[in-house]
């Protein structure tokens, strides 16, 4: 009898908090639902759920939220308090161990390693970012990579992993040829921390210290969508907690290909959609969804623990079928930034013993290096401009897949992750014409390489013949477009009219004869490249630009 009252009662549920600042002592409570559609009321009413391990929700509530849980008939069992005064570090990193560790590897290994700032929390604190690769101060043709820990303060495994993964590389360069080339071919980043008020809190909180859980606070699709950087809105971070409107304006300033966020509570790699209007517990795929599905199981194979989790078959698990979160980092980073990014839970235990992290590591390291080398897989190349070869941001699609990467602007290097297989791609880049390719074949090593070239669409002199047939213009003003007027031995005689007439060589002053040439010794042809030259100094102009 008592199921039955709890199943009527939890239709009536008090709204919640939703998604704003939590205040005062937080709860860590467990509560049992009866069906997995009380999972999706508890969500609609705005509570906190960090976890769902059957009928069982883990959420994280106010002393409010606690006793609206009670009155509309759960059984409520805090599991914990939070902030806990009561501060044991132990082998975990302070916030203040934190930054003097990173500042030591940066300053040990100055060739290949840089500290930066993705920005400061709430309270003033750094959110360090550091950078390993073999030319850290020089914008190369490589993909770029990111590890992202502890976004939830209560949450610290993640910033340890990163760190021992910081010393992994660091410390093996040069002398392990798997590390060597990952750090020579990679950008790789890391942030161990990105909620520093939070870790340092009592013995740490979920919550910044505005009191927002900073994975429920990323634009959600489609209220805050508004489209990526390269054909949308221009990023807007107004109105967002701290930390995530520094993540994401420090991550749209980069052009990340694989990223993930570590976290704990669970033992699963998480991939998105964590939320695209479907019900909680509702498989909700991404365009790339095998391709999801294979980069997570390249970390989960290598976790014995994970892999063997009774809860999730081969220790993955797609998010919204899990339990649907709104406003989550990895959704937000594969809809506007086109960067593949997945959530990847440590340990059942939130912070587990410090002498367990030696082990956590033996489970982690294989599967940390295994998911960055990821990044290589697919398609890649350089985009340029056909005529000034300057590199361009452009929009990659492929053919059958909805979901669009875009090049660095820097360097133009695009790297369009895919399976084996054979595919289509389209480039749009500004002001340049498409072109898409066929017939692109991918293999299971190392990615493709397609260096592709765009063709302007750009009139500058506003003639009515593109740049890119006019070699960027007419340099003497004379009408004659560059490519037809030019004179390269000096002679006086431009080269048209020597290669096609006389048919001597245009870049010897001594006009050596040159061989016959079938089409351009012929008169037809000499008397049409007269006419063309003719009508373009008599200022002829295309339909389209003639008043």
């Amino acid at each position: 009898m008592r199921v039955c009252v709890i199943i009527v009662l939890v239709c009536f549920v008090t709204a919640a908090a939703d998604a704003g600042p939590r205040l005062g002592p937080i709860s860590v409570v467990e509560v049992t639902v009866p069906t997995p559609a009380a999972v999706q009321q508890l969500i609609g009413a705005g509570y906190n759920i960090d976890n769902v391990r059957g009928n069982v929700v883990t959420i994280y509530a106010t002393q409010e939220e606690v006793q609206q849980l009670r009155d509309a008939g759960y059984a409520v069992v805090e599991i914990e308090r939070q902030p806990n005064p009561a501060k044991v570090l132990g082998a975990y990193h302070s916030y203040t161990t934190l930054t003097l560790d990173l500042q030591s590897y940066a300053s040990a290994h100055s060739g290949i390693c840089r500290l930066s700032s993705a920005g400061t929390s709430y309270q003033g604190l750094e959110i360090h970012a550091l950078l390993i690769t073999d030319n850290p101060d020089v914008q190369e043709d490589e993909p770029e990579f990111v590890y992202i820990s502890t976004m939830h303060g209560d949450e610290p495994v993640g910033v340890e992993m990163c760190m021992y993964f910081i010393d992994l590389l660091l410390n093996k360069y040069g002398f392990e040829q798997r590390i060597t080339d990952l750090v020579n071919e990679t950008e790789i980043w890391i942030i161990p921390l990105m909620n520093p008020d939070g870790l340092e809190a009592g013995t740490g909180t979920r919550y910044n210290a505005q009191g927002f859980d900073l994975n429920r606070e990323f634009p959600a699709y489609p209220d805050a969508f508004m489209g990526t950087p390269f054909d949308g809105e221009a990023l807007v971070t107004a109105g967002r907690p701290t930390e995530v409107a520094k993540m994401m304006q420090w991550r749209a300033g980069k052009s990340f290909v694989l990223s993930a966020n570590f976290h704990t509570g669970s033992l699963v790699v998480n991939y998105p959609y964590d939320e695209d209007g479907e019900l909680s517990g509702v498989n909700s795929p991404t365009p790339d969804d095998d391709l999801f599905q294979d980069i997570s199981r390249r970390y989960s194979t290598h976790n014995a623990p994970m892999l063997n989790n009774p809860a999730f078959s081969g220790g993955i698990t797609n998010g919204a079928d899990w339990y649907v979160v709104t406003g989550g980092m990895q959704d937000w980073c594969y809809r506007f930034l086109g960067c593949n990014d997945v959530t990847i839970e440590l340990s059942n235990t939130k912070r587990p013993d410090s002498s367990s992290l030696p082990v956590l590591w033996d489970n982690n390291d294989e599967s940390m290096l295994s998911y960055l080398e990821a990044v290589h897989v697919g398609v890649r190349g350089i985009v340029t401009d056909s005529l000034t070869g300057e590199p361009l941001w452009a929009r990659v699609t492929v053919a059958g897949n909805a979901h669009p990467v875009f090049t660095d602007p820097d360097a133009g290097d695009y790297h369009r992750m895919l399976l084996p297989g054979a595919y289509t791609l389209t480039f749009t880049a500004p002001e340049h014409a498409d072109k898409t390719i066929e017939g692109i074949v991918v293999g299971s090593e190392a990615a493709t390489r397609l260096d592709v070239e765009l063709t302007s669409s750009i009139d500058s002199d506003g003639d009515g013949i593109l740049d890119a047939i006019e070699g960027s213009g007419d340099a003497d003003g004379d009408g004659i477009p560059n490519w037809l007027d030019s004179d390269s031995d000096g002679d006086g005689s431009p080269d048209y009219v020597e290669f096609f007439l006389a048919h001597t060589d245009p870049y010897d002053a001594d006009s050596y004869p040159l061989e016959p040439l079938p089409l351009a010794s012929s008169p037809a042809f000499g008397a049409f490249m007269i006419l063309l030259a003719l009508a373009c100094r008599a200022g002829m102009r295309s339909p389209a630009s003639r008043s």
